[in-house]
């Protein structure tokens, strides 16, 4: 058990003791919706952990070395930031998907690239976010942005080497 599972199960103690403080009805609901939510994207989280399997066994771990490696300095940096904007999913499927790309030979800099452009650019959230928000939000959210990723890489870089 890791430190993450150890924490997760402590908040979700603590939520269960304040819930039946408040009483059994609260429990109960909060059972039966963390029910329904489990339901709903069961299927989604074992998907994404085959995916990243599979990817774990067929990365060319000299391909992700020569293109976002420790050395691959600004070109990789910026090819990191591209990846992170397309990728799709939540942090079930990316975060071990960069642990992965890490093990196998990613820099430190692109993979930090990798994460904040994920983070803040994902390619998918422009469908919500333009019906939302309009297109000036919109341009000005992603020209803020763009920079972003690439001051976390290079920041990276410059102090962790």
């Amino acid at each position: 058990m890791n430190s993450a599972t150890i924490i997760l199960w402590c908040i979700a103690g603590f939520l269960f003791l304040y819930s039946w403080k408040e009483g059994t009805n609260t429990v109960k609901r909060g059972g039966l919706l963390a029910w329904e939510t489990t339901k709903q994207n069961a299927l989604l989280i074992v998907l994404a952990f085959i995916i990243v399997g599979f990817v774990n066994i067929l990365s060319p771990d000299e391909l992700v070395k020569a293109w976002i490696g420790p050395n691959s300095g600004w070109r990789g940096i910026m090819l990191a930031e591209l990846i992170g904007m397309m990728l799709p999913g939540g942090p079930y499927v990316v975060f071990p998907l960069m642990a992965i790309l890490f093990e196998v030979g990613a820099g430190l800099a692109p993979v930090i690239t990798l994460v904040t452009s994920w983070s803040t650019q994902s390619l998918l959230t422009i469908s919500f976010e333009l019906p939302f928000m309009g297109w000036r939000f919109t341009v000005i959210r992603w020209s803020m942005g763009l920079i972003i990723p690439l001051l976390a890489g290079v920041a990276a870089m410059f102090i962790w080497g």
